[in-house]
């Protein structure tokens, strides 16, 4: 497990990394202005509904009976449920794409309310979104097969999808001169980066025989098992992502900039997120999926711990430094161009208040995994929607006095507080994970953290004294001597106080993980179509 974490988790460090350039490319190119607010909130408007029906609610309900359905009747079976659900998706996409560019004004002023204020920007908008939206089908297509690969353990095409993105929007704001605006050069990088990511991902799932083939969905069985999954867990997603919503929705209230200050602290914020976070749990998901159908209840709950204590140990300092140096974060890697001191100074308070949460941000998908993993989505539903009514409360109430700060104020939080409710109603199920597993560990490390967070914060007032005499690259050079030198002294101290055996039993293979039956290789099976009673011909289905 741990490898394929590894594999995960680096290539969405390369991803995030990208994305870090993308974002200086944009923050330089778009600013924190009219233009760039228009391009966040068509931007935000595909991600919300990808969050919440394509990588939130059909990731959760998907993997884990696709997982269950190769573990208990084989590859040919999942093979013939995964066209089947491949099919319905389309389908269902092509009629969200349908309404929404027929009603695009109204979709923007929901999301937006503020820019109708701004006829430029609302127009703007409107414009842009009728662009990116496609970019939710292409992507709900390329995460139908990210989670067929995931099941069969083969994660690294998926994991890399997402630099296509990111290449996508450097090329095309680098063509920005030959586009209406930067902001249109930016919404066709996005459109542009969804064909890719399908063709790369399906193209990796066809060649290794995982490619999907039109069928007309049945409700056999596995099909019943995931849409009962799929509607409590779109409304859990629907939950998370109404918070963010509301960020939207809030902050094109408030003065130009806001809605930029969000976008680019929370893309550092995102970082540790998905390197660590969404890698631990993606690996996590179909990983328990499979030691559940096996009745390895001891090897899941084992994974788990050893998943959460992964993610504490690599996020800490992440989380220590966004809090104690988040104004110097923000100068060194985007205050340049269009996107002025001022700028970074509002993005880095804002990148403080989002800190806050990172770590809930990142244990969530380790917490919720064992729910999913059951079939279960309806649970982390309850503690997702109380979380977000609070969230949402609070974000009313903050706003006025704190502006955008006091949004993802609000949104940390919420993030604890889904947390919490989620490790209680684990252990009201009784499948809580061991408080003597990590109860210690996770002590010690928040220690170390905290330490970590104070020595960063005087090492930068120390080192900002030191470099003064510097005429440029200052600001660089003074991150990039904190994150090597903290890096190094923080990893030290882990290592002194848990010690080599507590390292050495977390990268330890959990030894039922051997005796588990490889996934079939499918070029040694028969194609599933001549087979299976529940297909309607006998005639292969043609591929796409």
């Amino acid at each position: 497990m741990i490898r394929r974490i590894a594999t995960v988790g680096g290539l969405t460090l390369v991803s995030r990394l990208s994305g870090f350039i993308r974002d200086v490319v944009m923050a330089a190119i778009l600013g924190a202005g009219p233009v760039a607010d228009a391009f966040f909130v068509a931007f935000r408007l595909p991600n919300h509904f990808r969050a919440i029906f394509a990588e939130g609610a059909f990731a959760a309900a998907f993997v884990p009976a696709y997982a269950h359905t190769l573990e208990k009747a084989g590859l040919p079976a999942a093979k013939v449920f995964a066209d089947q659900v491949g099919a319905a998706l389309i389908a269902i996409n092509l009629v969200l794409l349908a309404i929404a560019l027929l009603f695009t004004p109204d979709v923007v002023m929901l999301l937006a309310p503020g820019l109708s204020d701004d006829p430029q920007r609302f127009d703007l908008a409107v414009a842009l979104t009728r662009i990116t939206f496609p970019y939710l089908a292409l992507v709900s297509l390329e995460t139908l097969f990210a989670g067929i690969l995931n099941a069969n353990n083969r994660f690294a095409s998926a994991a890399g999808a997402s630099i296509l993105l990111n290449v996508s929007l450097i090329a095309t704001l680098a063509l920005a001169p030959y586009f209406e605006s930067a902001g249109h050069a930016a919404a066709w990088g996005v459109l542009i980066a969804g064909v890719a990511m399908v063709l790369f991902v399906g193209g990796d799932a066809e060649m290794h025989g995982y490619g999907i083939r039109l069928r007309m969905p049945r409700l056999d069985e596995p099909t019943k098992r995931c849409l009962k999954a799929l509607g409590p867990a779109i409304i859990g997603a629907g939950g998370v992502q109404l918070a963010l919503f509301a960020d939207t929705v809030i902050a094109s209230f408030l003065p130009a900039g806001a809605l930029s200050a969000l976008y680019y602290a929370d893309r550092i914020n995102q970082l540790p997120i998905g390197v660590v976070g969404i890698a631990v749990g993606t690996v996590l998901l179909p990983e328990m999926s499979r030691r559940l159908a096996a009745g390895d209840i001891k090897g899941a709950a084992s994974a788990q711990a050893r998943g959460i204590q992964l993610a504490l140990l690599l996020t800490l300092p992440c989380a220590a430094a966004a809090v104690a140096i988040p104004d110097l974060i923000m100068r060194a890697l985007f205050a340049r161009g269009a996107f002025t001191s001022e700028d970074a100074l509002s993005a880095g308070h804002t990148l403080a208040a989002y800190s806050l949460g990172l770590i809930p941000f990142v244990l969530l998908r380790s917490f919720t995994a064992p729910f999913y993993a059951r079939g279960d989505t309806a649970t982390p539903v309850k503690a997702a929607l109380l979380a977000a009514a609070v969230n949402i409360a609070l974000k009313v109430a903050l706003m006025s006095h704190l502006a955008q700060v006091g949004l993802a104020l609000a949104t940390s939080i919420g993030a604890w507080i889904n947390l919490v409710l989620l490790a209680v109603l684990a252990r009201r199920q009784g499948f809580a994970v061991s408080g003597e597993a990590i109860r210690g560990p996770v002590a010690k490390l928040a220690a170390i953290g905290i330490a970590f967070a104070v020595a960063i914060y005087f090492g930068g007032q120390w080192l900002r004294t030191a470099l003064s005499d510097m005429a440029s690259f200052r600001e660089e050079t003074t991150l990039g001597i904190l994150v090597v030198v903290g890096g190094i002294l923080y990893f030290a101290a882990v290592f002194l106080v848990l010690g080599r055996g507590w390292f050495a039993g977390l990268m330890k293979e959990i030894e039922h993980e051997a005796s588990l039956p490889p996934p079939v290789k499918p070029d040694l099976i028969e194609d599933p179509t001549d087979a299976s009673e529940s297909l309607p011909d006998s005639e292969p289905p043609p591929k796409i």
